[in-house]
């Protein structure tokens, strides 16, 4: 395994790579295509580079841990804002996510239905190309705007088109408190109905998930103490017609309730396949009656999560829907065997294609991972 320390380096090894390469980050997330080449990890390019409070951007290298930003963050009562996900809990890994891996993949958890996905939060970047190239896009600001929008670019390409060498953010401040509303025993349709009330409400829910294995529905609101309060008064006054709704405003015990969800833990160590489908909440309940096996609902209805017996093609069992599946937990047989990633039209995939052979023209990066 290639253990680069400084950009220097990855553009070296890139530059002089006779054969494919299998870039990662913590190698915590075994999503995708099988890769064959030699393993380089972007983990020994760690560290701070510029950290403004007051003006909310922070900017690190790339092979930072998820952990460190966290914690460099709450000591400044500041977070990131999209909640990213853990995903050793559900695919059962080792190692440490790192920053860069986060971008990689555009991971996200349940605030996004508010706050976005990592690109949305995401403001400049540097990485190294295929050739071994440098190139840096977007800025250390908010109000940076210029030149072609590589960082969204670069967000959910898996190491395919770049090495990410450093990351800039804007951040939010962390809130001050939090509360779950809960309510329980309702049908799928009954649950995005209530769903769907609470996100068209005034009361800024940024959390709204159905688990129907226990019945539960969940609503989560964050922010000041006295503003927490009273909306959850309203919105459980809202939501009355749909059944008694319960409030839990105990801190730590709500930011558990939310981090399990956010990793998927229900799913975490059972037999069988998961798959993270995207649809419109409007159709989810039937999606998910056609899926068959046990589902979650997060992003109010938006996602759906699947636990399915190994092996089983999800894809091809819903036929055509309007979203898209990916198999997310799965060994290495069946990812070989079934594409994880949905497949893009054709327009869109040979778009893909010529900004791969701009970037990567010998196809050394993680080649076949996202391959269709």
């Amino acid at each position: 395994m290639l253990h680069p320390a400084t950009e220097s380096e990855v553009s070296e090894i890139l530059a002089g790579a006779t054969g494919p390469l299998r870039v990662i980050g913590g190698g915590t997330r075994t999503i995708g295509r099988p890769v064959v080449g030699e393993v380089i990890s972007i983990a020994g390019l760690r560290g701070l580079e510029l950290y403004e409070p007051g003006s909310l951007t922070i900017v690190v290298r790339a092979g930072t841990p998820v952990a460190e930003v966290e914690a460099m963050l709450a000591a400044q009562g500041q977070r990131l804002p999209f909640e990213p996900m853990d995903h050793r809990v559900l695919l059962g890994t080792q190692g440490e996510p790192t920053i860069g891996g986060v971008v990689a993949a555009n991971v996200s958890g349940p605030r996004r239905i508010q706050a976005g996905a990592a690109r949305d939060s995401l403001i400049g970047l540097r990485f190294v190309d295929g050739s071994g190239s440098v190139i840096k896009n977007g800025g250390r600001v908010m109000k940076n705007v210029t030149g072609y929008d590589l960082v969204k670019l670069m967000a959910g390409s898996w190491g395919t088109l770049g090495v990410l060498t450093e990351v800039a953010f804007k951040v939010l401040p962390a809130p001050g408190a939090a509360a779950s509303l809960h309510l329980s025993g309702l049908s799928d349709a009954r649950a995005l109905a209530a769903m769907s009330a609470a996100l068209g409400s005034p009361f800024e829910v940024n959390g709204a998930a159905h688990l129907p294995q226990s019945g539960q529905t969940m609503l989560r609101i964050e922010g000041l103490a006295a503003s927490v309060a009273y909306r959850a008064e309203r919105l459980a006054n809202l939501l009355a017609p749909f059944g008694a709704v319960s409030v839990d405003a105990d801190g730590a015990r709500v930011a558990a309730i939310w981090r399990d969800l956010r990793d998927v833990a229900a799913f975490a160590g059972r037999v069988g396949d998961v798959w993270r489908v995207s649809v419109k909440p409007s159709d989810a309940p039937g999606l998910a009656a056609r899926i068959g096996g046990e589902v979650i609902y997060d992003w109010g209805g938006g996602l759906i999560w699947a636990l399915v017996p190994e092996g089983t093609d999800l894809r091809a069992g819903l036929g055509n829907f309007a979203g898209h599946a990916t198999l997310i937990r799965a060994d290495a047989s069946t990812r070989a065997r079934i594409a994880p990633f949905h497949p893009e039209p054709a327009p869109l995939a040979a778009i893909a294609a010529r900004l791969r052979a701009k970037f990567d023209p010998r196809g050394i990066l993680n080649p076949g991972l996202m391959t269709a």
